[in-house]
């Protein structure tokens, strides 16, 4: 049977590297969730809206990248610029884009479907006071869709800081890079494997208690309980 030692975790070495890397997986899971919001928020509104070479543009984008996997979609995009276009990746800048690209395409569907689940009224209620189409979806459509975009924005974000693990097949040293790289130089395979488990599960549990305070706090009561 063969016997674990955890003591080469606690090493400072390890421990400041580890670290590190969770600091690094967390900077590119951030910077990919604000691009997706992006991303998403313009296909969503292509998806609703009467201008029908966006409505087409939009379904195709999100036909595409929700049926195809996320780690295709990372090679083609690191591997496949450069040979296409001539076009030098940098490996996290790719890494960011692809999982921004692929997250934005449910991203829309959250936002979609909180703006579409809004009573019709309240749009006839801002208009009729005299507010745009811009001006009632600003003040009045998209603050009550923004509560109700919580939960499952937040389940979005899990799934993508998840899927960070996916960059260090492109030689990004985020967490499970610097695990691998640990394991190669230690031969301490589960206990590393263990080590960046608990620090995945700690970090999206806190994102999930921050979202579920947030989700508390911005509720207007309408909850049934």
């Amino acid at each position: 049977m063969q016997s674990f030692d955890f003591s080469v975790l606690f090493h400072w070495e390890t421990i400041s590297l580890l670290l590190r890397s969770l600091w690094l997986t967390i900077l590119y899971t951030c910077a990919s969730f604000v691009l997706a919001i992006g991303i998403g928020t313009v296909i969503a509104f292509g998806q609703i809206s009467k201008f029908k070479p966006w409505t087409y543009i939009s379904l195709a984008y999100l036909s595409w990248f929700r049926g195809t996997p996320l780690l295709v979609q990372l090679f083609l995009l690191y591997y496949g610029l450069p040979m296409v276009f001539k076009i030098d990746t940098v490996p996290w800048m790719a890494g960011v884009i692809a999982l921004a690209m692929y997250s934005g395409a449910y991203a829309s569907q959250i936002i979609r479907g909180a703006i579409q689940s809004i009573d019709k009224g309240q749009m006839e209620a801002g208009r009729s006071l005299g507010f745009s189409y811009a001006q009632t979806m600003s003040k009045i459509i998209i603050p009550q869709a923004a509560i109700r975009m919580l939960a499952p924005m937040t389940n979005e974000l899990i799934s993508l800081t998840k899927n960070s693990s996916l960059l260090s097949t492109i030689t990004v040293v985020e967490l499970f890079r610097q695990a691998n790289l640990m394991i190669a130089d230690t031969y301490k395979t589960m206990e590393f494997l263990l080590a960046i488990a608990v620090l995945y599960y700690l970090i999206n549990n806190l994102i999930g208690y921050l979202g579920l305070m947030l989700e508390r706090r911005l509720s207007m009561g309408d909850d049934i309980r």
